[in-house]
């Protein structure tokens, strides 16, 4: 385990305000970060991606790095886009 990995596991567990806004703020960077991951398995460039959708390359990479406020129909053309499926599942926590 790293040392930033250790710290997030200590701090979490004494302060329930930094463990909420930290799984938050993960939850949110993790979505931009798959969608990113599923683009370049497809070999699609952002560019590539904007074009099929019909935007520019600049709203690609604010869907991928700020994913925290995407709309469930643009992360379907997204899906689409790329030649995926989008598949959401719940989880109890």
């Amino acid at each position: 385990m790293s040392d930033v990995e250790k710290y997030i596991e200590k701090r979490t567990a004494k302060d329930k305000v930094f463990a909420l806004g930290f799984e938050e703020g993960y939850a949110e960077f993790k979505i931009g970060v798959l969608l990113r991951q599923a683009r370049e398995e497809s070999g699609l460039t952002q560019e590539e991606v904007a074009r099929r959708l019909k935007t520019k390359k600049s709203a690609i990479s604010r869907i991928e790095n700020h994913a925290d406020d995407v709309r469930l129909s643009t992360l379907r053309k997204y899906a689409q886009a790329i030649g995926a499926n989008l598949q959401i599942r719940l989880a109890s926590g």
